[in-house]
This record gives C-alpha cells, structure tokens and sequence, in this order.
C-alpha cells in the first residue's frame, strides 16, 4: 500500500510503513502500525517478515540438492518382453530427439531444465537484491516475483506424465512403464522451490532504495 502526498508541483511516494500503517497478509484490511492481531481475520500482523530470506535460502538449498539427484537417477523404467531400460530426464529428451521427435524433446527439456534452472536463478537473486545493490528496478524485480510463483503451478508437467504413463502401460510382461527414483526427487525439488518463492517477502522489494539496505522493524 502506498499514497501520494502532491506538493505543488512534486509528487512523493510514501510507503504504507513510512504512514503508519500495517496491512494484513491475509485479508488486505490496513491497520495502524502496532496493532499485533488483525481484528478482522485474527491474522499476526508483521509489517515485514525478518525470517523470510532465511525460510527462502533454507527452501532453495534444499531444492538444489533435490534437482541434482533428479538429473542423475533415471526418470522412467521401461520393461518390455526382451529389454529393460532406463532413462533420465535428459537422456530421454535426447532419446525423443533421436527419433524426430523434436517437439516433445523441446517440451521436456524447457519444462524439466530450463524453467527449475530460471527459477532457482530468479529466487536467489531476488534474495540477494534485498540485501545488496541490484541494477534491477524494483519494479522488475517485483514482476520477476510473480513469474516466478506464476510458472511453479506448470512445474509438475513431468510428474504428470510419468504417472500417465505409468497407469496407462501395464501390459504384464508384455510391457510396463514405472516411475523411477528420480521422479520424486524432482517432486521435492519443484515443491522446495515453490516454498523458497512463496517464503519470499515481495515488500523487502520496496525496502530496497539507493544507498540503503532493507529497512529494520
């Protein structure tokens, strides 16, 4: 929340803490600054989060760690009546490409590499921007923020398709595709990374002004 003070010919933007006042997270009612509870939903009210950076850097830690296990196990068994296979998230992508499938490598490759990648870069330098100089605007950094927690929705595509297929081939020993170990460290890390985004406080953001850091409580 933010209001506009017009002086003649200037015009100054002032934050909702530099006017006393504190907004509910929950339900948006402003209150003045002081008040614990919010007296419509019960809600804490904080007018900053001074944990958020350490839950996002503890989330993003361990989402890192998940996303590397997720690369090297394989992805998908697959048991046919003469050949048993394996393949990882990249080597089937590959695989795919091989026999012309390009699209659908494409499609893998963007969801499983690209966007986790994006988005672990996103959520670390919005962590650091807060507390160091950034070139970013803040208004940038903010549309960054709400990229980064609108893909997380999109970021199970994997999972989907290999629990898909999973139930669908089941052929007995004729045929039979089961998920492998690196599906559910990829679950965890997408689930970690949605936790570091959604831990981050976005009002740190404004905080962030020349020649000063993040604003004390």
């Amino acid at each position: 929340m933010v209001s506009m003070e017009l002086t003649g010919t200037s015009k100054e933007i002032l934050s909702a803490r530099e006017k006393g006042i504190v907004a509910c997270t929950r339900c948006t009612k402003a209150w003045p600054m002081g008040t614990q509870v919010c007296g419509r939903c019960g809600h804490k009210l904080d007018s900053r989060d001074l944990l958020s950076l350490q839950r996002v850097w503890a989330y993003w830690v361990l989402g890192v760690l998940c996303y590397i296990p997720a690369n090297i196990y394989p992805m998908l068994k697959t048991k046919t009546l003469f050949q048993y296979d394996e393949s990882t998230i990249i080597g089937g992508a590959v695989e795919l490409a091989h026999h012309g499938n390009f699209g659908i490598a494409a499609i893998i490759l963007f969801a499983s590499v690209v966007i986790p990648l994006g988005k672990f870069w996103a959520v670390a330098l919005l962590a650091i921007s807060v507390r160091h100089t950034s070139n970013l605007s803040n208004k940038r950094r903010l549309i960054m923020f709400e990229v980064v927690e609108y893909i997380g929705r999109w970021s199970m595509i994997d999972i989907f398709v290999v629990a898909i297929l999973s139930s669908l081939v089941q052929l007995r020993t004729l045929a039979t595709i089961n998920p492998g170990a690196a599906a559910i460290f990829f679950a965890l890390s997408v689930i970690f990374t949605m936790l570091s985004a959604q831990a981050f406080d976005p009002r740190l953001i404004w905080d962030k002004r020349e020649g000063r850091g993040p604003e004390k409580t």
